[in-house]
């Protein structure tokens, strides 16, 4: 291991039981997301091995890159017990974005980073998969494609599409996978004028530049003016070594929050998706499934979840918004922070943690100190139950934040814009949930999407806006070419209205009227902690 003395001061190195000491390691100069892994790991968490370029090198990227190959690299690969484009034992690593504050999904990831012909070999020597080791190489071809070489997404799902004739991607066996590989390779030479970069230290050297450029994107400076975030704060680059969660049966990617963020509730609150990668999760692009699925395919991993969450609490003092992959029955940690949540929400979590230790009083009334009343309750159909609701009912989905909302349908930002700017009210109905999508979240009541999981990026931003949002209708279908969408056996216009109750996951036709429901013993626990305040009591 490299030594204290000799490791750059703009770099760290996370590796449990084997990290380094470093200079002054903190949010600002290493990033929020880099700073609550190092200390996962110094509590003994389950965190894969990672190097961490500071935030210092945001405005230039490549003054980074002679320390990363000299000596952050170098000390990544022991740590790791594997070497970058070594043909035996390579090692693959992520590469991700880690700002001093959370930005959710505005900044870019790519994953699967060292795999190219030479070392696909060693990676099939090291898993025994084949299946895993197409199906990683093939979404690196795409993400690289999208991310670094600036090509559509469109490109490389289109190929899905037509490989797939609808069948769950997830399907394809280790053979069709590999065909599918070789048309990546070849539509990335075609469309981007050259070759897939098959020199590993290039594809690292062009990941990081991707990261450190994607600070600039239009959706990050429109989520840092949206927040008030000093655009001069830059974002730290994660090079984490990686595991598989499309590994097989008993893998997965999922993300969870320790409380319930709608309702603040004290019980884990996780999507999983089995087979898969932590960014069909988080992307948008999938659904996805419950804390049931990760049970019955790894059990082991789920009781091990339940344990680190009570854990990330202990050490975070705050119901925690976590990311984790499982890899043949194995958890791994990738990433905790304070999460997204309701009024609601916040009020009950900070009054539960209260009574039960994990913080003070003082704390407590800190938290809920900008919460209003009038807030804490839950916007609900005047006239849920009743027949002729019922009767009109369009469509269900999987409620991502409650409430009840109604307004145009607006199938696009530059509509939602227009048609809120012109004084409408607006729902904007998509058939994934992007992040892409801020600025027209911030001008619409509601979301409705065809695809994505309770947890994906736009979701969290969703709620963190105090929209309605529903996700994963699955009888939705969008025809943007006639500005149409169809529920069932219903077509819509862009422009119809309709209602999201984002409590009981229902979707209906026109305005139906709703009604705040006050929480009345959540205010009392409240209205009483404030009256000990105003009493000096505290």
């Amino acid at each position: 291991m490299k030594s204290a003395t000799h490791f750059p001061k703009h770099l760290y190195l996370i590796a449990s039981g084997n990290t380094p000491p470093h200079h002054k390691p903190n949010r600002d100069n290493m990033g929020s997301k880099a700073f609550n892994l190092l200390r996962m790991a110094n509590i003994g968490l389950p965190v894969p091995p990672a190097l961490v370029i500071g935030t210092h090198y945001t405005k230039a990227p490549d003054e980074c890159m002679l320390p990363v190959f000299t000596v952050g690299l170098p000390a990544l690969e022991e740590a790791a017990g594997l070497a970058i484009g070594d043909p035996r034992k390579p090692l693959v690593v992520s590469v991700r974005s880690g700002a001093p504050v959370s930005m959710p999904g505005m900044l870019e990831t790519l994953l699967n980073i060292g795999l190219c012909d030479q070392t696909i070999a060693g990676l099939l020597r090291q898993t025994g998969n084949p299946r895993l080791v197409w199906d990683a190489y093939r979404r690196l071809i795409a993400s690289y494609g999208e991310v670094v070489a600036g090509l559509p997404a469109s490109l490389f799902a289109d190929e899905i599409e037509r490989v797939t004739q609808d069948r769950d991607e997830r399907l394809l066996d280790f053979s069709e996978l590999r065909d599918l590989t070789r048309r990546f390779l070849s539509l990335y030479q075609q469309h981007a004028g050259q070759a897939f970069p098959q020199d590993v230290n290039a594809q690292l050297s062009g990941a990081i530049r991707a990261v450190f450029a994607s600070w600039h994107a239009e959706k990050a400076q429109a989520y840092c003016k949206l927040n008030q975030i000093d655009p001069a704060m830059g974002t730290a680059v994660i090079i984490q070594s990686m595991v598989f969660g499309n590994s097989g049966g008993h893998a997965g990617a999922g993300v969870g929050f320790t409380r319930d963020p709608m309702t603040g509730e004290r019980r884990l609150w996780v999507d999983f998706l089995a087979n898969a990668q932590g960014e069909d999760v988080v992307s948008g692009r999938r659904n996805a499934h419950g804390h049931q699925v990760l049970a019955s395919v790894a059990p082991q991993a789920w009781l091990r979840l339940e344990e680190a969450a009570q854990t990330l609490e202990r050490e975070f003092t705050d119901m925690q918004d976590f990311e984790f992959t499982v890899q043949d029955g194995v958890l791994h940690l990738l990433q905790t922070r304070s999460g997204k949540r309701t009024p609601l929400a916040a009020t009950r979590i900070a009054l539960d943690l209260m009574d039960e230790g994990m913080i003070d009083a003082v704390t407590a009334l800190q938290r809920t100190a900008e919460l209003q009343e009038e807030d804490l309750g839950t916007v609900r159909l005047a006239s849920l139950g009743e027949p002729d609701t019922q009767a009109n009912l369009l469509g269900r989905a999987i409620p991502a934040c409650p409430g009840v909302a109604s307004g145009e349908i607006a199938l696009n930002g530059q509509r939602a814009a227009a048609r809120a700017g012109a004084g409408a009210s607006i729902i904007l109905v998509r058939q994934d949930a992007q992040t892409s999508d801020i600025a027209a979240l911030e001008s619409a009541l509601g979301l409705l999407t065809q695809r994505g999981a309770r947890t994906s990026h736009a979701a969290v931003v969703a709620r963190q806006l105090g929209k309605v949002c529903l996700v994963g209708c699955e009888n939705l279908r969008i025809d943007l070419t006639a500005r149409t969408l169809r529920l069932g056996d219903r077509v819509l216009n862009e422009g119809d209205v309709i209602t999201l109750d984002g409590n009981e996951g229902a979707i209906y036709p026109g305005t139906v009227a709703a009604v705040m429901v006050p929480d009345e013993a959540l205010l009392e626990r409240l209205r009483s902690l404030r009256s000990v305040s105003k009493a000096g009591k505290i």
